[in-house]
């Protein structure tokens, strides 16, 4: 905290701790490991006075910090992305709000063993912009991201339709980026559930990308919410939406991949759920498909990477212990599927059409005589087992042999 802060002159959340947090984001890109280290050890006030001031050891950051200053002042700046965002109907969410989402703090303490500025600048949020109804902190306490290919197909649209649904009718928000392919189709899944969905959108909330989404942006602001780390005006740059990624994974519980190609964004955003020990979830696709390499490669590299196929998978992943519980897919059940061992192999030892003897049964199951007469008692009861006038058969159920009809 800063002198000011201290003093009681500047508290957090306070309207120049607010301010100063927005001019931040206007003068360096969100993550920025030596902006956020020195508004963490002195203040938003304090940090912005210092980078102004041009003390800053980093040399790359002392100089985008003056480049960018010679396009404006950054505290004139902040006061028009503020009044701007009045008019908008959107709020400026920071730390010290009740609101804030806690899991985004976990990004203070997570390295990545790549190298790359993309890498390196992950540090949490200062400050995030907001469009919806919703608490923000509230409504990412239970949320999980859905994300793929942009370029999705068929059966990835399909796929992520029904596990966003099957997600937002169980009460948890569903996040994405908004971006057209899985991410809307996430979207507008969790709408049709009847629940709540965020875009965490890579530019200015005023100018949410891309554009031929502006209906379903439209949507989500009103039955969700529309969150971004830019100030109100900010272009969709290239490099913002790989910044992004690094909140999509920390501020949800789990994230699921439907569909990626080799080297995507989506696989980009999965190692930083893996770097903070989140669930990482993989939808399998068809190895023939150009759209499933990348869901292929998590799998194959990440041995804490788990296949999901349903809503039911995804939410066992993400829940509390024991809250969910997912029921092994299997076929038709048939009557004989819970017999014990013994009464399993009398019935497998009978002829699928003809009778035999009790005798013939016991040297077929291996099974002495007693254990045979037994067994076959509780057959005839439950229907599977008939008696003959020179041994037993096979009950017909359905006009079918019973061995038929399993």
């Amino acid at each position: 905290m800063s002198a000011a802060g201290m003093n009681g002159t500047c508290p957090p959340g306070g309207p120049e701790d607010r301010a100063a947090r927005v001019a931040l984001t206007w003068l360096a890109e969100p993550g920025n490991r030596a902006v956020w280290t020195l508004v963490h050890q002195a203040g938003a006030p304090a940090t912005l006075d210092r980078l102004l001031s041009g003390d800053i050891p980093d040399a790359r950051l002392r100089g985008a910090v003056a480049a960018r200053s010679a396009a404006g002042d950054p505290r004139r700046m902040a006061e028009i992305v503020l009044r701007r965002a009045d008019r908008l109907g959107a709020r400026l969410v920071v730390p010290a709000d009740d609101e804030w989402p806690r899991r985004v703090a976990d990004l203070a303490a997570m390295e990545m063993d790549t190298g790359g500025r993309i890498n390196s600048d992950i540090r949490p949020p200062l400050c995030f912009w907001v469009r919806g109804p919703w608490p923000l902190g509230e409504t990412l306490e239970r949320s999980v991201a859905i994300i793929g290919a942009r370029a999705a197909t068929s059966y990835g649209i399909h796929v992520t339709g029904e596990l966003a649904a099957g997600i937002s009718k169980s009460g948890w928000t569903v996040l994405s980026g908004g971006a057209f392919g899985i991410d809307a189709a996430a979207h507008r899944g969790a709408i049709s559930g009847g629940g709540r969905t965020v875009a965490v959108l890579a530019c200015g909330i005023d100018r949410p990308y891309p554009a031929g989404n502006t209906a379903l942006f439209d949507r989500i602001a009103d039955t969700g919410l529309l969150i971004s780390e830019w100030p109100i005006g900010a272009e969709p740059l290239r490099h913002r939406f790989l910044i992004r990624n690094r909140v999509i994974a920390a501020a949800t519980a789990g994230t699921v991949v439907v569909e990626a190609a080799a080297r995507s964004g989506a696989a980009q955003t999965m190692s930083r759920v893996l770097a903070l020990d989140r669930p990482a979830m993989v939808v399998p696709g068809p190895v023939t498909s150009a759209m499933s390499v990348g869901c292929h490669e998590i799998l194959r590299n990440n041995p804490y990477a788990r296949v999901v196929t349903s809503a039911g998978e995804v939410l066992e992943e993400i829940g509390r212990i024991g809250e969910y519980y997912a029921e092994t897919p299997r076929g038709p059940e048939r009557r004989h599927d819970h017999l014990d061992e013994e009464t399993a192999l009398v019935l497998e030892a009978l002829p699928r059409n003809g009778s035999v003897t009790p005798e013939q049964v016991a040297a077929e199951a291996r099974l002495n005589l007693r254990t045979v007469l037994r067994r076959l008692s509780l057959l005839e009861i439950a229907g599977l087992v008939a008696r003959t006038g020179d041994g037993v058969a096979l009950a017909h159920v359905s006009g079918r042999n019973r061995h038929d009809a399993g």
